[in-house]
């Protein structure tokens, strides 16, 4: 099959194309560049432009007439920025996505996949959530994703498209074959936290928070290794069909473990992984902090033959790889 991928130039959009060409499907990239790297593109079709850009769109599908499926993942997504520039991430998350549906709506493209988020549930219990679990997204980031959920399930409903929304949490590590990974100079999620640590950047990793209702008292979140989510990007292609037998248009699915790692948990793995000790140090939460989710894949066995197979041990490993790469690339 042919996919059009959105973001296809950003950390995930980037191994999704990657799992897509792995697994023979013809891959089409569109994207603006203004967050991605245009190194993860270069085997493949790409056009640099706008996902709310008809003109664009009507080009990709005139020199790629059999596109027939669309996977979006073409969005703005630091939390921190999303709460300084709420109208930036509105504008560029959910009223381009608005134009981008109804554009391919027209134009008869009716086989959605959307790169969603599980920050939209509600995450203070410590606890699993199901695809049924009450949604209180927090962040403006979080809230442009169920915004676009809402506006594609109307849509599903109102013009006969299909549409497959898939809610995870932290993705890590990068393409097992090193093709792509992060690229963030200044990470701010607990990898890259703790590899500034152990390279001697930082002197402690701060525990933000140790009194939760979780296993240690630490936050619990759900890490997902990138090649795994990529891969059910995948299955939701190969299955696409299937899922909708004799169902709804719209399909939330969450993508996680089923089981979560709270940040003591993260640790002790990259201790054990990068071989150093970490420097830690407890402090009281933060504002906006909570006890966190893990997602349940009970719905992405079932309706997409999918489970995780890759370890968090090996998330940290590509990831360490991967850094260690890009940082070869840099010096020379």
């Amino acid at each position: 099959m042919e996919v059009l991928v959105t973001g296809g130039a950003g950390y995930i959009g980037s191994t999704v194309c990657s799992a897509l060409s792995d697994n023979d499907h013809e891959v089409v990239i569109l994207d603006s560049l203004a967050k991605g790297n245009s190194t993860f593109i270069t085997d493949k079709p790409f056009y640099k432009g706008d996902i709310s850009d008809r003109t664009i769109l009507l080009r990709i599908l005139d020199e790629h007439p059999d596109i027939s499926a669309v996977i979006h993942c073409a969005a703005l997504i630091l939390v921190p920025e999303s709460v300084e520039k709420p109208y930036l991430y509105y504008r560029e998350n959910v009223s381009k996505s608005l134009e981008f549906f109804k554009i391919l709506s027209e134009l008869n493209i009716n086989r959605i996949v959307f790169s969603s988020s599980a920050s939209i549930y509600e995450a203070n219990s410590g606890r699993i959530v199901t695809e049924n679990s009450p949604l209180k997204p927090i962040s403006p980031y979080a809230k442009t994703k169920l915004a676009i959920e809402m506006v594609l399930e109307d849509f599903c409903t109102a013009y006969g498209m299909r549409g497959i929304s898939l809610r995870y949490f932290n993705p890590i590590g990068a393409d097992p074959k090193m093709r792509s990974g992060p690229y963030d100079e200044s990470p701010s999620h607990i990898f890259g936290k703790l590899l500034s640590v152990s390279e001697g950047d930082q002197d402690v990793f701060e525990i933000t928070g140790n009194e939760w209702p979780t296993r240690d008292g630490t936050g619990i979140r759900d890490y997902l290794h990138v090649w795994d989510l990529s891969l059910a990007h995948v299955k939701a292609i190969d299955n696409f069909e299937k899922i909708f037998d004799n169902g709804p248009s719209f399909v939330p699915i969450n993508l996680g473990t089923g089981i979560g790692t709270t940040v003591t948990e993260f640790v002790a793995a990259f201790e054990e992984v990068k071989g150093v000790e970490i420097q830690q140090e407890k402090s009281p939460p933060r504002p906006g902090d909570s006890a966190g989710v893990f997602a349940s894949n009970e719905k992405a066995k079932i309706l997409l033959d999918w489970n995780p197979r890759m370890s968090l041990e090996q998330g940290i490993a590509d990831g360490i790889k991967w850094s260690n790469k890009k940082s070869a690339i840099q010096s020379n």
